[in-house]
Order: C-alpha cells, then structure tokens, then sequence
C-alpha cells in the first residue's frame, strides 16, 4: 500500500501540473525554515510534547497565466512540489523527511498566498514495543502528511529575489494503517525568501475566454475501494478491507457538484476487534458472532479543479450492529479522471479526527 500511494501521488501531481498547451514556462523557488509547537489535539500525546520542532520548507513552483481554462477559474494559482524537513526536537519523535504536491492560491493583489499540499513523510523513529514505545503518535516509519501555509509575501523585489513570511499547519498521520496512531500536528511561524528563475521578468496573466456554462443531467457513479489497516489494538494485526459505493452526483457549475449516496463496508480488522472484545473484556457484552458489516448514506461535494477533483463527504451509519467510533464518519480526498468517465481516488476515512483507513479506489461516472 505505501508503495501504491507514493505512485498515485507522483502520477496525479505530474498529469495534473505537466499539461500544457504553449511551452513557455515560469519557475519560482523558495526556502523558509521554520519553528513552531505540538498541538494538544490529544491527551494522549501530552507527554512527548517537551521541546519546539523546528525545520526548513523548500518549493518547486510553477507559474500559471492563463493558457489552460482551469487556471483563471481560480485566480492563477502556482502547482508545484514541496519539501519539509522537520525536526521535532524530541528523540521519542524522531525526524521528518516529506514530500508533497501543492497548488499555491493568491489573494489580495497576489501578496498573499495560500499553500495547500499533500504527501508521504519517512519518520526516522517511529513506534517499537521494545525500543521505542513511548512514541503512540506514530506507528509507522511512512506517514501520510498534508500541510497548509499562510504566507503574505513579494516576489521580484531585486534581481528576482523576494521575502515571504506566515505560519505553517503541518499534520502526520498513517491513517491507522498500523497501531499506534494517535497523529500529530504543528503549528510553526515561517520566514524565507523567494527567486524567480527568469531574474524577475514579468509575464501577462492572459485575459479568460467567454466560457460556456457546463450543464450536465444527474451522472451515476460507482466506486470500489479498498487498502489495509489496523484496530487501534496495538499488534492486533494488519486486515484488509473493501468499500463498495454508489451514488448520483448534479454539477452546480464549472468547478462543483453535489453528491448522495451510500456505502458498503467490508472492514476485516473489526472481525478481529470483536473477537477481542468478546474474549478480553466480557463486561462489554459483546457477541464473538455480530456482524462486521455496516451500511452508510452520505451526501458530499466535488470541487474539480483540471483532470483533479477534491471530495468531501459526510455520512451516517444505518446499519451498524458493532459500535466502533460512532455512528457519523467522513471522507475527504483526491479524485483524478482519465477521460470523461474514468477515475482513480485516494482518500481519508475517518470519524471525526480519528483516521480509520486510506483508501484506495477505482471507479465510473456514467
């Protein structure tokens, strides 16, 4: 499955940033470190926030003016690559070492930007029942790792050299795909500089054409996804897990629409965490023979921006005979069309802010 992710996420970042259709391109660097704290988004890891982590923010930007029709949608955003590596000043923790696909949104006269990227983080000490088990953030050495930067900054002061200043969000989790994984997330203030390859010459942002409106009946979908992941039972065992969905999605427009639809679960390592339940803690009532099974209705939204997409998704359990974090779950991730039908998708299961699974997907928009 890390191996899967990693290649889902180059190919999606490549064919979303690649396509082109003049060869005339602009590149921008930048270099910030950076310096911050743990959150308490958890009072489980409240004993390995000691120290302040501390790192340094590379990016690989390319600049858009216009020559596709997604890019004035959205204000002319940048795409391009970034990596961080963090240290988080606690030996229990380790290092970071990331990589991540961004897109860059501009706002007020372009000096203030927003950065929103995900990717795969190698964490150099995660969880060991011998060496290292203090560290319940992280039970794997590869992380799935998202991140957002505010920054107001501006570019092309002298000789293409510019200032950016802001904080940075950054969140490392493996999705529950080995215990433990109680996640954490820094909070960090950031101060770099910026080049233009170019020296700072300047380019024209090319006027939108009239565009017309998409009108679409309501299109059918139909989604298989599945991975492996693991109860938060600490060595209870890697199961793999499949979801079966349908659901009727309407466009609103050019970059959105509305979804309502159900899921299908078939989530093996419950088979396991009932088995557990059953034998270890019988005050819990819990029957070795109870499904592990359940059924979902949810209702989402679909920001397309190019060939890829971002969905969110909210739903609820209406058939749930074990309860395992709740009734209510929700899904976010990225979607990526081969053609007018066809599409790959990576994306987040969880209940509330406890990650169930990455899942992995394939399906058809008829």
């Amino acid at each position: 499955m890390k191996r899967l992710l990693i290649v889902f996420l180059v190919l999606c970042c490549a064919s979303g940033i690649t396509q082109e259709t003049k060869p005339t391109k602009k590149y921008v660097l930048d270099a910030s470190p950076f310096y911050g704290s743990i959150l308490l988004h958890n009072p489980d890891i409240s004993h390995l926030i000691t120290e302040h982590p501390s790192g340094f923010i590379l990016g690989y930007n390319r600049k858009r003016f216009g020559e596709e029709s997604w890019e004035s949608d959205y204000g002319y955003p940048d795409t391009g690559f970034t990596f961080i590596y963090q240290n988080m000043n606690n030996p229990t923790l380790g290092e970071h070492f990331g990589v991540y696909a961004h897109y860059n949104f501009y706002f007020f006269k372009r000096n203030l930007q927003l950065r929103v990227g995900q990717g795969v983080a190698y964490n150099t000490n995660p969880y060991d029942k011998n060496q290292n088990f203090r560290n319940n953030a992280y039970g794997s050495h590869l992380l799935s790792s998202t991140m957002a930067l505010l920054n107001y900054q501006r570019e092309n002061l002298f000789a293409g050299l510019g200032v950016k200043a802001g904080i940075a969000l950054i969140h490392y989790s493996n999705a529950n795909f080995k215990a433990p994984n109680t996640s954490t997330n820094t909070f960090a203030f950031n101060f770099g500089l910026t080049y233009d390859l170019d020296g700072g010459e300047t380019r024209e942002f090319l006027k939108p054409k009239k565009k017309e409106k998409i009108q679409e009946p309501i299109r059918y979908n139909l989604v298989f996804r599945g991975g492996f992941n693991e109860s938060d039972v600490i060595n209870s065992g890697q199961y793999g897990f499949w979801i079966l969905s349908a659901y009727a999605d309407k466009r609103l427009g050019r970059k959105s629409a509305i979804q309502v639809g159900t899921d299908v679960f078939f989530s093996n390592f419950l088979k396991e965490l009932i088995r557990f339940q059953s034998i270890s803690f019988p005050e819990l009532n819990v029957d070795e023979d109870t499904d592990f099974k359940r059924v979902g209705l949810f209702v989402g939204h679909e920001l397309f921006i190019n060939k890829m997409s971002i969905v969110t998704q909210l739903g609820y359990y209406v058939y749930y005979p074990f309860d395992f974090e709740g009734r209510v779950y929700n899904r976010i991730g990225l979607k990526r069309y081969f053609g007018d039908k066809v599409f790959g998708a990576i994306t987040l299961k969880s209940h509330g802010a406890a990650a169930e699974a990455v899942e992995f997907g394939i399906g058809v928009r008829l």
